[in-house]
């Protein structure tokens, strides 16, 4: 990418660069790549969510649940909770792996195309 600063003082963009974007953005490839990127993203965010708020729930409307002990001073809540962060990098994990299998070779694909391979 070529960036230059105007008079002004604002960055400007070399227009052919949004040329090779609206190219990119036509081909089958890169509908392949947004498909394939959403068809992780969105059953991930939806399944953390509904986990995260099944969280939320149980710890308001069922403290008794939430509040039974599991081992010594660890109750339901506090495992609820951590399990929180292990889902969070588990998704991470899953998300990288996924797409540095199924996205990048495509991405790096398209690139390697409209740059004629100069990076």
């Amino acid at each position: 990418m070529t960036h230059q600063v105007g008079a002004e003082g604002y960055e400007v963009h070399d227009p052919s660069e949004h040329q090779s974007y609206e190219q990119i953005h036509a081909t089958p490839e890169f509908a392949e790549l947004r498909r394939r990127y959403a068809s992780f993203v969105m059953p991930a965010t939806i399944a953390f969510l509904l986990w995260y708020f099944l969280y939320v729930i149980l710890s308001n409307w069922a403290p008794g649940l939430m509040g039974t002990q599991v081992v010594g001073n660890i109750n339901v809540a506090l495992v609820f909770g951590l399990l929180q962060f292990v889902t969070t990098f588990g998704i991470a994990w899953l998300y990288a792996r996924y797409m540095n299998r199924n996205v990048d070779p495509l991405a790096r694909e398209l690139e390697s195309r409209f740059t004629g391979g100069s990076r």
